[in-house]
Parts: structure tokens; sequence; C-alpha cells
């Protein structure tokens, strides 16, 4: 394997470990199933409107993962509120498909970045949903412009892998969704119920701090999944299995020249976004992503 140096890396983890929004919504529900319902429920009532609307975050991962829900349980893993990725197709039946669904929108959040995300909550359970257009851009970007309709309900196994690998600092929260869905997917190169390592290769082949963020992060869920309760020996060994599959298959893939030449800087330079002062406060108030 490619030489990654591991390092105490910058904080980027209350982007998406904040305890008050599971505060709020902890009073209402934490039942997943119920969770479950109403994700379908939007994603179904965009469709019969001609929307592509996608599920991501934990919410997608427990609904890809129904053999882990006693696991998932058991970790006391609440999920805390609903994210859903779109192109910018449909951006212009987001409010009506909400409002129409019973939402309030975030009038803040919406008149500033209404193009990249939306924001809307729902006035009786206070339960809040964002609406990520085109991109998941965070520590680093995802582009889901051309990946956004090969699922359903959810994005793809892989992007959810992505989604939860790109933040700089994992928090806990991500260690375990993203080990659960390990423990339940195999790593193969199509997009059928598995993570495409080939797609997630490919697209770490051409930008360095990306792929130095994902990789050293997995190599901390190899680690993670031996302190998790309720996983075997047998789901222990699974999941480091297909950790080091992929870890494998993307140390393979042939690097950019500009992947290269950015290896050599190294962490000495900042190798990944940081979220403008808005977004940040929003997601640290709110977010589950």
């Amino acid at each position: 394997m490619e030489n990654r140096v591991r390092s105490d890396l910058c904080s980027a983890e209350d982007l998406v470990n904040s305890k008050s929004s599971e505060t709020m919504f902890l009073q209402h529900s934490n039942d997943a199933s119920d969770f479950i319902k109403d994700a379908l429920r939007i994603v179904e009532a965009a469709r019969t409107k001609k929307v592509e609307l996608r599920l991501l975050g934990a919410t997608a991962i427990y609904w890809h993962s129904p053999g882990s829900a006693q696991i998932h349980e058991g970790m006391k893993r609440p999920l805390t509120d609903l994210d859903f990725a779109t192109t910018s197709k449909y951006i212009r039946h987001i409010p009506d498909l909400f409002t129409g669904l019973g939402f309030d929108q975030n009038e803040q959040v919406n008149a500033l970045h209404g193009l990249q995300r939306q924001v809307y909550f729902q006035p009786e359970t206070g339960r809040k949903v964002d609406v990520f257009i085109d991109k998941l851009s965070f520590c680093h970007e995802i582009d889901l412009t051309q990946r956004l309709e090969i699922d359903y309900p959810t994005i793809t196994l892989a992007d959810l892998v992505l989604e939860k690998m790109q933040i700089v600092k994992m928090g806990e929260k991500d260690a375990k969704d993203t080990t659960i869905l390990l423990r339940e997917h195999e790593v193969a190169d199509h997009d059928k119920e598995t993570v495409n390592a080939k797609y997630i290769a490919k697209v770490l082949a051409n930008d360095w701090g990306f792929y130095y963020t994902v990789t050293t992060n997995l190599d901390r869920i190899r680690e993670y999944s031996k302190t998790l309760q309720g996983l075997s020996p047998t789901d222990i060994k699974t999941v480091a299995q297909r950790v080091e599959t992929l870890l494998t298959r993307i140390d393979q893939e042939e690097k950019s020249f500009g992947w290269k030449m950015r290896a050599k800087v190294g962490t000495g330079v900042r190798w990944y976004q940081v979220v403008d002062e808005l977004e940040y406060r929003e997601q640290t108030s709110q977010s589950d992503t």
C-alpha cells in the first residue's frame, strides 16, 4: 500500500456531532422505523411529482442495513433528522414539495444558500430536513449530479461511505454508521447493494486531500469496530476484511498528476475545505448528516 501518514486531524466533527438536535428531537421519538417511514413518504411524494430525491445520512444506512437493526439499537445511535439530495434540475419544485407535506422553510438558510442547500422543519415534531443540491460539500466535495438516480430511495452505498468518511475528524456516530454499513455490504466494482470500490478509487485518485481523509478514517474504522459492543468476532473480521479490500482497491488505482504533486506537499498545507460560518452554525445546532 502507498504510505499514509497518520496524525491527529484538525477537528470538523462538530459539523455532524452536535447534541442539541438529539435533545430536541428525542422529546418526540427516536424510533428508527418512524424515521424511515417518514423518509420514504417524502421520497415517494417527490417521485409522484416527477422530482428525484434521495435519502442520505444515518437514516439511509439504517434502511440499507436491516440485519443490523438490533445492533444499531444497542449502540444507542439515535436518528435526529432527515437528509436528502437532489439536483438543480428539480430545485424549483423543492419548496412546494415540502410545504405541501407540512414543512416550514428556514428562510434565512434558503435565501442565502438555497442553490446549494435548503432546510425545512416540521412544526408539530420539530423534525428537520436538509436538502442538498448537486453536491455534498463539507470537508470534501461529493458530486452527485451524475449518480443521484443510480439507487433508490437512497444515494448509493459508495456515496454513503464517502459522505461519512469525508469528515476530517470523524465522530463516533459516523464510525458507528460506517461500521454497520460495512458489516452488511460487500465491496465490489458495482453499485448493486454493494460498496462500489471502483468508483471510490477513481474519485480519490484525483484528489489527494480527499484520499488522505478517507483512507485515514477507514483505518480508524478497522480499529473502532473492535471496540463496538454488539459485534461478534465474525462481524469484526468481516468489517476489517472489507476495509482492507477497499483500501487495497483505492491504493491500486492510478493517481492523477495533480494527486501526485499534492501528495508531495502532504499535511503541511490544509487539505480540506472549511465550511462557511453560517453553515457551520446551522450544522452544529441542528444536523446529523
